[in-house]
């Protein structure tokens, strides 16, 4: 068993469950049990959730598990009814450092995300199993609580790229600009969105989520519109695997000068970002308003790390490598 110290959604200290705050946004309800009833690692290779596992990932390789919220306990959604959560534990693939903190990585990031800098995420926490391993479970945002379902697509198939026409790796071939660009073809009013998408691009930088590609942005139609969906998959990649800045091959764009600062260490620096952003459409105010927010680690975040379940080695070293990306893009360009 794992003992609870911060609420395994919000990370408030003082509660040995989930607050009742975190509970509703993230179940409906302000009271479920945060320990599983079931041990995952038993079950990977049972025919029934690997079933689970192909009616959420058609691939079968996301390691993800559609759940359902019954009498406050978190079970494996049947083969009739609608998920409203998704599970994500640890990974397979021994080959990752430390991959058993990959769900504690990602809840806290998103936590960050959302409470540091107010950028629309889903829902998200940890529950963890009989033995006390962390798992991740996110409310899904495009189901209504009648149980209807919104239409979703992600960046990849609205710009086209697949196994056939791009490749295996077709997700990552790309650059940001072919997502704004996207965007504006697909949204009416597109500058509020364009700007979410581009604090993600931002905070996806500084944060080292290098696993930012095309399938991990959507638009979501709620009534007639379509809009940038909540950010979901946000994690520090550079704990578990050496990752390149970008999770897109073609990085912001080939079309825009690069800094100096780039030109010399391959790296972006605060220059880089703001030709980025005149090239998509942003109004400078606005810009420096989001460019402003990651000149530094709020004391705040760092309060997160300290209250995240990583362990004590991982929390030090989240909060090494967001220093180093800060100091990266702060770095003064000559041209």
């Amino acid at each position: 068993m794992i003992e609870i110290r911060n609420c395994p959604s919000s990370l408030r200290d003082g509660f040995d469950t989930y607050s009742p705050k975190a509970a509703k946004s993230l179940f409906g309800t302000t009271k479920v049990n945060p320990t599983l009833g079931f041990d995952i690692d038993e079950f990977r290779n049972v025919g029934e959730i690997a079933e689970a596992m192909r009616r959420i990932s058609v691939s079968g390789v996301q390691e993800k598990f559609p759940a359902i919220i019954n009498a406050g306990k978190i079970n494996i959604a049947g083969d009739q009814e609608r998920s409203t959560h998704i599970l994500k534990p640890a990974p397979w693939d021994k080959t990752l450092i430390e991959r058993k903190m990959i769900p504690a990585n990602e809840h806290l990031t998103m936590q960050i995300a959302s409470q540091i800098y107010g950028i629309q995420t889903a829902a998200n926490g940890l529950c963890f199993t009989p033995k006390g391993q962390p798992v991740y479970i996110t409310r899904r945002f495009d189901i209504l609580l009648d149980g209807s379902k919104l239409p979703m697509e992600d960046f990849a198939s609205l710009i086209g790229k697949n196994e056939q026409t791009a490749g295996v790796q077709f997700k990552y071939n790309g650059c940001y600009e072919d997502i704004a660009k996207a965007i504006r073809r697909n949204i009416a009013a597109w500058m509020v969105d364009m700007e979410r998408f581009f604090e993600l691009v931002v905070f996806n930088y500084i944060y080292a989520n290098g696993d930012d590609h095309l399938k991990n942005f959507s638009l979501i139609r709620n009534g007639q519109d379509y809009n940038l969906a909540p950010a979901y998959d946000l994690i520090n990649t550079s704990l578990h695997v050496n990752g390149d800045d970008f999770g897109l091959d073609g990085g912001l764009s080939p079309d825009i000068e690069k800094s100096d600062v780039m030109e010399r260490t391959g790296h972006p620096c605060r220059l880089d970002f703001e030709r980025f952003a005149v090239k998509i459409g942003l109004v400078k105010k606005r810009m420096d308003r989001i460019l402003n927010k990651y000149t530094c680690f709020p004391e705040n975040a760092k309060q997160l790390v300290d209250h995240s379940f990583l362990s004590d080695k991982m929390k030090r070293n989240y909060v090494r490598i967001v220093n180093e990306r800060i100091s990266r893009y702060n770095r003064a360009s000559e041209m």
